[in-house]
C-alpha cells in the first residue's frame, strides 16, 4: 500500500486579497498551489518545496517533509498563515 501523502493538519494560507484563504491538505494541494498560485516573489526555498512534494507524491518521502517544506516557503513569501496551522498541537 502506498504511504499517505495526506497532512496530519491542514495548513491554511492567505493568498491574494484579503480573505482569500486556501486550504492544504496534502503534497498534491500544496504542489499545485505552489506551482499555479504562489506569487511572484519565489525564494530559494520554492524549488525545494516543489520537488519535495514531487517526492511525496513519488512515495519516496512522508507527507510530513512537504508539510514542513510548504511552511518554510510560505515564510520566507510572507504568505499569511493561519496560526493553528503551525501548531504542534493537534
Amino acid at each position: 500500500m502506498a504511504a499517505s501523502t495526506s497532512f496530519a493538519r491542514p495548513i491554511v494560507v492567505e493568498l491574494g486579497r484579503a480573505g482569500n484563504y486556501r486550504h492544504i491538505t496534502g503534497a498534491r494541494d500544496a504542489a499545485e498551489c505552489l506551482v499555479t498560485a504562489w506569487p511572484l516573489s519565489r525564494g530559494p526555498r520554492h524549488r525545494n518545496a516543489v520537488l519535495t512534494c514531487l517526492k511525496v507524491l513519488e512515495g519516496q518521502r512522508p507527507s510530513e517533509d512537504a508539510r514542513r517544506a510548504f511552511v518554510e516557503v510560505a515564510m520566507e513569501a510572507e504568505v499569511p498563515i493561519a496560526a493553528s496551522s503551525c501548531s504542534e498541537e493537534q
